[in-house]
């Protein structure tokens, strides 16, 4: 699983068409906030984390992975009881990352693709908590071996997402 670096000559970047960008996102928001009210062992996915993911190091635009944190994140908030920005700041900061890290790295294979899901798996649980705590002043408790199990099953669900969503892309 060798992770390369790429110049900037070689990046591919990608588009999504309209109906993608907008129902590909949805679909998972929703997805997350229905999901596990029937199957209580799924709330340990986080499909709109995955897809701001996928989408951030597809484009590989910071200004656009941003964005679509902020706006994924948002609209997971107001499905959510909790106080609105929380999942939207928390997004943005995976979104502005992932996109930055996208341009360097080889993102198209599934070693890759694993590590770096691994890795904003558990920024995002960072930096919610953080925020969550910190700002917000919810009372959160942190396992290091919960957000592990957490992040090595959205890093596993990541790899067969993402192949799936690899048929949605379009050259830009």
């Amino acid at each position: 699983m060798p992770i390369t670096y790429t110049s900037n000559e070689q990046v591919e970047v990608y588009r999504f068409s309209l109906p993608v960008a907008i129902a590909v996102p949805l679909i998972a928001v929703f997805l997350q906030a229905f999901l596990p009210l029937r199957f209580p062992w799924f709330s340990i996915f986080d499909l709109p984390l995955l897809v701001t993911i996928f989408f951030a190091v597809a484009r590989r635009s910071q200004v656009s992975g941003l964005l679509t944190g902020a706006l994924i994140g948002i609209l997971q908030d107001s499905l959510a009881h909790q106080p609105i920005g929380l999942f939207g700041i928390a997004k943005t900061v995976v979104g502005y990352g992932a996109s930055s890290l996208g341009v360097k790295l080889d993102v198209e294979n599934a070693g890759t693709r694993l590590l770096l899901t691994f890795l904003f798996c558990v920024v995002h649980q960072t930096v919610y908590f953080l925020v969550a705590r910190g700002l917000v002043g919810l009372t959160l408790g942190w396992s290091w071996l919960h957000q592990l199990g957490y992040a090595s099953a959205n890093a596993l669900l990541a790899v067969l997402l993402f192949a799936a969503l690899d048929k949605l892309k379009l050259r830009a």
